[in-house]
């Protein structure tokens, strides 16, 4: 990520949350703007660009995807999948915490080889939420679905 992105960046981020979590309160969202846009700082981040026009980033912590966001313009075009597969050809284990209640964000995970390994409730806004694993495969790169623990 360019130092230049991070407005954009957190653009995408509050547009992104505010469409796919709606069941959560916007002031959530909002309220969280600041201390996010500090975490990213310090975040492994990769951004999805064309043209400089930022597409979609993914923020990682070692091996744990604290999110994927794609502008809503850019959504269904593959800039999630290309975001996630560079973060594949890093690390041989991922993990993350989605809302049960985004199935849209679920059903993409699962066809990225990630399976379901717990529920629980996300400590922010009390909504259910599952957490997800992928890990590589030995020999190949595809990866395959991590077994539950």
């Amino acid at each position: 990520m360019l130092p230049g992105d991070i407005d954009a960046v957190m653009r995408i981020w509050l547009e992104a949350n505010l469409s796919a979590h709606s069941f959560v309160p916007e002031e959530y969202w909002r309220s969280n703007l600041e201390p996010v846009r500090e975490a990213i700082a310090s975040a492994e981040v990769y951004v999805a660009d064309s043209g400089g026009r930022v597409l979609g980033f993914i923020g990682l912590d070692g091996g744990y995807i604290a999110g994927i966001f794609v502008s809503p313009e850019s959504r269904g075009r593959g800039v999630g999948r290309q975001l996630l597969e560079r973060a594949k050809a890093r690390h041989a284990r991922l993990e993350l915490h989605v809302y049960a209640e985004n199935p849209r964000a679920r059903r993409f995970y699962e066809r990225e080889g990630f399976s379901v390994l717990s529920e629980g409730a996300d400590s922010g806004t009390g909504r259910a939420e599952l957490v997800m694993a992928w890990a590589r495969g030995e020999g190949d790169n595809d990866g395959n679905r991590a077994e539950r623990r």
